[in-house]
């Protein structure tokens, strides 16, 4: 059904960059990976993190017998928070310049990932900050190697080419795609995701979905990110359910690191719209909001206004989720319900207003939508007209759920 919304006289872009290895035990290639960047020089690295999960998900131990076993040197910056910050990533930066790094590494969900791309830019380019990049006053063409080490089943963000920073004074969280920053390197291990909590496996697993919703449905969207992003979802739906009721469920946490993956590629080739571009001002004011759960709480509005231009699309990728959908435009406001249903039957039951938000809030989140470096231009891939009238009724209607 989804392929009669794809435009054949389009000319469309297929990115399938990074080679990741995949799979329980992935962490082990570490040692293959040490070697090959040894013989190439890369013997000093940055290794960047938050406080904790390299250490206690196992991968640590691994990462540092294999730098040992092939005489590699490094230093540490273990200070990302989620939603990092400009400042994290200079402190980062110039930690691995004064070391002399060659290469970044990158261990934790997106947060870590994003801030180790961006130093990798930094270190390859002398006297450039984290807020000249992100302000798009600096544009790279190069950065040092990138080692991607994946602690979460949502972020993508080890299979492409973006990155996301914080910038604290502005409130803005802009988002960067450059080629330099595509991992040289990337290991996605489901054995270091078995001690998530539950509520970041829900929170992460979201945010797959929702790249994939975006990227299939974009302008820009094509056959490779509509098919990926199908196959997303369906698994998201499967295994979701499962994780929840048993989190030691190793088979479905395998798959819905895959579903991360095939997101992650989907959106790598038909990038992102309203769901990112309205919740980057969510979580750029409120910086301790998960970024899965600001998705899910606006995913429902965006799917009711998308749903007219991209009915058969959409119906296509939940299709195993909401198996009532038609595929017809007159279901728009039906389809937002039944996602929001499905969204509280898998543990999001939170909307804006839960979260501090209030109608107080929506023109400052809107200008944010509009002043925010970059999230202009994933409002202009949106499939329907992304002007402010749109923006603020998905922001107001997602301050209370649809379903009374």
């Amino acid at each position: 059904m989804w392929r009669s919304d794809v435009d054949i006289n389009s000319v469309v872009e297929l990115r399938v960059k990074p080679n990741v290895y995949f799979g329980f035990g992935a962490i082990n290639k570490m040692e293959d990976i040490a070697k090959d960047m040894k013989s190439k020089g890369l013997d000093k690295v940055l290794v960047v993190s938050g406080r904790n999960a390299y250490k206690s998900s196992g991968a640590w131990d691994v990462i540092e017998k294999a730098f040992k076993n092939n005489a590699i040197t490094y230093i540490n910056y273990a200070q990302v928070t989620p939603n990092p910050t400009a400042d994290a990533v200079d402190e980062a930066a110039k930690l691995g310049r004064d070391f002399g790094a060659k290469a970044v590494m990158g261990i934790g969900g997106g947060s870590p990932i994003d801030a180790a791309k961006t130093a990798a830019i930094m270190l390859a380019n002398d006297g450039v900050s984290a807020r000249d990049i992100m302000e798009f006053k600096f544009i790279p063409s190069k950065a040092v190697p990138i080692v991607a080490i994946n602690l979460t089943h949502g972020t993508g963000t080890e299979t492409n080419r973006f990155a996301v920073v914080t910038i604290p004074e502005t409130q803005y969280k802009p988002a960067i795609a450059y080629d330099c920053i595509y991992p040289s390197y990337s290991i996605d291990d489901p054995a270091l995701m078995m001690n998530l909590s539950p509520e970041q496996t829900i929170y992460v697993s979201i945010d797959a979905v929702n790249h994939s919703v975006e990227a299939a449905t974009s302008k820009v969207a094509s056959p490779l990110s509509v098919s990926t992003a199908k196959e997303c979802i369906e698994l998201v739906g499967k295994y979701l359910p499962r994780i929840n009721a048993n989190p030691n469920d190793k088979e479905a946490r395998y798959f819905l690191l895959y579903a991360s993956i095939l997101g992650g590629v989907s959106f790598d080739n038909g990038l992102l719209h309203f769901t990112h571009a309205l919740e980057h001002p969510l979580s750029g004011v409120k910086p301790k909001l998960s970024h899965g759960l600001g998705l899910a709480m606006i995913l429902p509005a965006v799917i009711k206004y998308i749903y007219p231009a991209k009915a058969k699309t959409i119906a296509t990728l939940f299709h195993t989720i909401i198996p009532e959908l038609k595929g017809t435009p007159d279901e728009a406001e039906f389809a937002a319900k039944k996602i929001e249903e499905w969204l509280y039957s898998v543990g999001v039951k939170k909307k804006l207003s839960d979260e501090g938000f209030s109608e107080a809030d929506i023109d400052k989140l809107v200008n944010l939508t509009f002043e925010t470096p970059s999230l202009s231009g994933l409002l202009a891939i949106a499939p329907v007209d992304g002007n402010k009238e749109t923006v603020k009724a998905i922001f107001t209607e997602s301050l209370k759920p649809y379903n009374k």
